[in-house]
């Protein structure tokens, strides 16, 4: 009876072998394994799992109360979990808190300014905290200072800047020791309409060089930044997708059609792909139809045909706060620790 041999892998030469084999960095940047966390009787988090990948720009939505900023805070490890595991770059953040927190830039609600001190002087506070060497203080000075356009405020105290100006303060030091996971929790509370939008354009640039957690409540500002979204409603997650399959959901199976000549509602029931017609009154009826849509060019020619005369024909779309309040809709526990998520 014959044996099979096992192929060899061929042998690395004394060069290969003097030099270590380089492992790419983990795509998977944060991972979230039944993240629990419980304030007496009430539990805040509830059995939260979710994984962020490099590149994504990941939208935090829920009501106030729901776990997001107990979330944020567990996963920057300034708040312990009742139960669950953490994974931050590959590194388990119970197991190994400051190799893990290395991996993160954290801008809470309420950013740790000290407006006694200039920009230069809190951002070098800030990069000797994160322990960057000597040689390399004034490179990752001017680097932060440059993504968030902080450049001409260098010798301004922080107390004198607007706030949206201290914002930007506040994510230079998030991000000054370029780590790999970013976490901004409302970052454009208070802002006038131009510093949203110069905010909004800095998460977007973060995004394709960091993994960011963006917690808001502002629905649109998730569709214009943001890559996925994760909806929490009383400590559970109860949506995830991505922008691209948010949008999808987002239209509707349903048309608004007026008539100055309507048919019975049941004739049109009887043209395809249509399910039901909702007469509304006034010749206005709601189509109901295969989540596929239906021939609009077949019907209008249809009813052309028979001398209906289309007054209107509208695709009814969803919008985000709809769907929001659908999935979020009762009432949230109350509960004083989270009455700032």
């Amino acid at each position: 009876m014959s044996t099979m041999k096992r192929k060899q892998a061929p042998e690395r030469t004394e060069a290969e072998q003097a030099q270590p084999r380089e492992i790419p960095p983990p795509r998977l940047l944060v991972q979230l394994d039944g993240l629990t966390r419980d304030y007496g009787g009430h539990r805040a988090v509830d059995d939260l799992n979710l994984v962020i990948d490099k590149g994504e720009v990941l939208g935090l939505l829920g009501p106030n109360g729901a776990g997001k900023s107990t979330t944020l805070q567990m996963i920057s490890g300034n708040l312990a979990p009742s139960a669950g595991r953490i994974t931050i770059n590959g590194v388990d953040l119970l197991e190994q808190p400051r190799a893990a927190k290395a991996h993160i830039g954290y801008l809470p609600e309420n950013p740790p300014l000290y407006r006694e001190l200039t920009v230069d002087e809190y951002l070098t506070y800030c990069a000797r905290l994160h322990r960057i060497p000597r040689a390399e203080l004034g490179s990752a000075l001017a680097t932060a200072k440059r993504r968030c356009g902080l450049e001409a405020m260098a010798g301004r105290l922080i107390g004198n800047l607007s706030k949206g100006y201290q914002q930007r303060v506040g994510i230079a030091q998030a991000i000054i020791h370029t780590p790999p996971v970013v976490i901004l929790d409302e970052p454009t509370v208070g802002l006038d309409p131009i510093q949203i939008r110069e905010i909004r354009a800095l998460i977007r640039e973060l995004g394709e060089s960091h993994s960011v957690i963006l917690s808001t409540h502002i629905l649109p500002e998730v569709l214009q930044v943001c890559s996925r979204v994760e909806i929490i409603h009383q400590g559970r997650l109860v949506f995830s997708d991505t922008i691209a399959g948010l949008e999808a959901r987002t239209t509707a199976s349903t048309t608004l059609l007026a008539l100055r000549h309507p048919p019975a509602a049941q004739e049109l029931t009887t043209l395809p792909d249509i399910i039901k017609a909702e007469a509304l009154g006034a010749g206005r009826f709601r189509l109901h139809h295969t989540a596929e849509g239906f021939a609009a060019d077949e019907f209008i020619e249809h009813a052309v045909a028979a001398g209906w005369g289309i007054t209107e024909l509208t695709p009814e779309r969803v919008s985000l706060e709809q769907i929001f309040i659908e999935l979020t809709a009762g009432d949230s526990p109350a509960d004083d620790a989270e009455a700032a998520a």
